[in-house]
């Protein structure tokens, strides 16, 4: 079994382990998510990344969300930390795709 969160055992007879599907909220509709769209090099050699952040959801819906992203830019990328990173500067391109699906979507940073 894998270990999570580093209990193993636990003395109090009411204890009950959660995990974190557990604590995920429930996914907003597009209309009501807030999303804010960075770049970002530093701590990446030099590479520009694309960051996705500000989703309110299920780790599943951000996948997905995610995964469409990556198709309509054409390029790789990840989630991690509740965010989506895509590699290379996508911001504009991104930014369109997420208003026109109904997402409020904004460039934050430089």
């Amino acid at each position: 079994m894998k270990k999570e969160g580093g209990i193993v055992f636990s003395t109090n007879p009411d204890f009950k382990y959660e995990t974190a599907s557990q604590h995920e909220a429930e996914t907003l509709p597009a209309n009501r998510q807030q999303l804010r769209i960075w770049i970002e090099s530093k701590g990446r050699k030099g590479k520009t990344v694309t960051i996705v952040k500000g989703f309110v959801g299920r780790n599943d819906d951000l996948e997905m969300l995610a995964k469409e992203l990556k198709t309509i830019c054409g390029s790789g990328g990840s989630v991690k930390d509740g965010a989506i990173l895509i590699q290379g500067n996508f911001r504009d391109k991104i930014n369109d795709h997420l208003n026109e699906r109904g997402y409020q979507a904004r460039k934050a940073g430089r």
